[in-house]
């Protein structure tokens, strides 16, 4: 059996860097971050409103993201789009996970002998 851990620790800025890129394809709020990165990932990654609200919390005091109240089916929900702040974070973020993502890629390429 094996058990998935939800949130396993080489996790740390994935959070920040998922909800930055979803949100600069468009505004969304909390819940529907939650759904989308489990859509987009292929439920690979799971975060939970518990992990998604502090991250959007976060972002939006140092002014990575604007936030705006919306009256929707009669419930009031805050939408959040990514400012020019949060764009440059996300290219700051993407370009370090890219740079991860090819060193882990080269040693799981790399002869065993290497």
């Amino acid at each position: 059996m094996t058990i998935r851990q939800t949130n396993p620790p080489f996790m740390s800025g994935v959070p920040e860097l998922l909800v930055l890129r979803l949100l600069a394809r468009q505004e969304m709020y909390g819940y529907e971050l939650v759904k989308a990165v489990r859509v987009v990932t292929s439920e690979a990654i799971r975060l939970g409103e518990g992990v998604i609200y502090p991250v959007l919390h976060g972002l939006e005091r140092n002014g990575s993201l604007s936030a705006r109240r919306k009256a929707v089916n009669g419930r009031t929900r805050v939408y959040y789009s990514v400012t020019p702040t949060g764009q440059q974070r996300l290219d700051r973020l993407a370009g370090e996970w890219e740079r991860i993502k090819n060193g882990i890629q080269s040693v799981l390429e790399s002869p065993q002998n290497a």
